[in-house]
């Protein structure tokens, strides 16, 4: 599983030009499902990026995470994340997990976060979605699990 992630001051995502999910200060995840990975992986990685030290401290440090700062978190599927782009002109998407099995993941992942305390809002699986979002920094960091 990989995610892209970024400090927001705000963040929505659109489909069909209607909001379906909006946060304040808070993390965008760009979340990305391949064929190896399980509901353990989803939540390993859910709990990195709650706790995942980004947000400043009174002295200016990114010392304080997610919980800390009561942030929220915006997450969207991205299967282009699985993509291997090591060769060629194309990517080639064989690790990605199956569209069943990724929707099964990414919806674990959000619910995982939800009972973790989390405000989390997400976009809609397999749509076509605009994302629109004040990077805070920015601020942006690829985590894997493996």
């Amino acid at each position: 599983m990989k995610a892209i992630i970024q400090r927001v001051s705000q963040a929505k995502v659109d489909v069909d030009q209607q909001t379906i999910g909006q946060i304040q200060q808070g993390l965008v995840v760009l979340l990305g499902v391949e064929q190896e990975d399980t509901p353990s992986t989803a939540e390993a990685l859910a709990q990195r990026i709650i706790n995942y030290r980004v947000f400043s401290d009174e002295a200016g440090k990114m010392n304080l995470n997610l919980e800390q700062i009561k942030g929220e978190l915006l997450v969207i599927s991205q299967f282009t994340l699985a993509a291997d782009t090591s060769r060629g002109r194309r990517p080639s998407f064989s690790s990605a997990a199956t569209p069943e099995q990724a929707t099964t993941l990414y919806e674990h992942f959000i619910h995982y976060c939800q009972k973790q305390g989390i405000t989390t809002q997400s976009g809609r699986f397999g749509a076509d979605m605009q994302v629109s979002l004040t990077n805070d920094g920015p601020v942006t960091f690829i985590l894997e699990s493996k």
